[in-house]
């Protein structure tokens, strides 16, 4: 089974009220065996158009896992928090396996 990626790109547009989705998706994320690899940081853009000013990745144990955390009651509480208040795209990406 492979990992699964979430990959997003978001360009926030309220940042007090965004903080209220940022600081509690980190408990839903490690709920579901998810993990950061990136959260925000200088980003340089190499080709293409970005579809938000942060990006972020999240590693998941599976495809499976992660769409049970989008899904999950604890997420959908607070995905407003994030919709209401930033623009941008978000991904899921099956992981290689060699």
């Amino acid at each position: 089974m492979s990992k699964a990626y979430l990959v997003g790109q978001i360009t926030v547009t309220n940042p007090q009220a965004y903080a209220v989705y940022s600081t509690q998706v980190p408990q839903t994320i490690a709920a579901f065996g998810g993990k950061y690899l990136v959260r925000g940081g200088h980003a340089a853009q190499l080709e293409g158009q970005a579809q938000g000013e942060r990006n972020v990745v999240i590693e998941f144990p599976s495809r499976e896992v992660a769409q049970a955390w989008y899904h999950s009651e604890a997420y959908q509480a607070i995905i407003q928090h994030r919709t209401a208040n930033s623009t941008g795209s978000l991904a899921l990406v099956d992981g290689y396996d060699a």
